[in-house]
């Protein structure tokens, strides 16, 4: 049995930990004792209680990761101003497909991810995960040409988190 440090049996996940202080910090709009105190104690318990449900991931790139994290924000917004004028335009510019994203490898954590930034960019939503198949099924809002569709979220989004998590192509989790 491997020895657990002590820094690590009180901060299992550290990122955990700084997201649940940070939030409190945020949530309770005051940085008097009383909320920092409470902000620590949130930091040291909730992950602690969460530890057995969170798997422990090494060898992150989190230089590609941090990259990834600010190419998906940016086409968070720009999609959400594209969203915003398909909606509120005529309803004939819309053209609403559904096509087949095919993954290059069976890693769980990859295309769970990528299936999380594909919903979570407005004007597409993943539909589902056909790991048979090989495949996302996406719904697109509005796309003349699903190829390029299909190229984009390979290149943005597939290919850092491949590298992200050091995955040889066709390798699974």
């Amino acid at each position: 049995m491997a020895k657990i440090s002590v820094l690590n049996r009180w901060f299992p996940h550290p990122l955990v930990s700084v997201m649940v202080g940070a939030s409190w910090v945020m949530l309770a709009h005051s940085l008097d004792a009383a909320t920092i105190c409470m902000a620590l104690l949130l930091a040291v318990v909730i992950p602690r209680l969460v530890r057995p449900f969170i798997d422990h991931t090494p060898n992150i790139n989190w230089l590609a990761a941090s990259k990834l994290f600010f190419v998906v924000l940016w086409d968070i917004i720009v999609s959400n101003i594209r969203v915003a004028k398909l909606v509120l335009g005529p309803t004939n510019k819309l053209h609403p497909k559904w096509f087949r994203v095919p993954l290059d490898t069976q890693h769980e954590e990859v295309n769970s991810l990528l299936a999380m930034i594909i919903t979570t960019t407005p004007g597409t939503v993943s539909a589902g995960i056909d790991q048979d198949r090989g495949d996302i099924l996406v719904h697109a809002l509005s796309t003349d040409d699903p190829d390029a569709e299909i190229q984009t979220i390979k290149a943005r989004y597939e290919q850092p988190l491949i590298q992200i998590f050091g995955v040889n192509t066709g390798e699974s989790a």
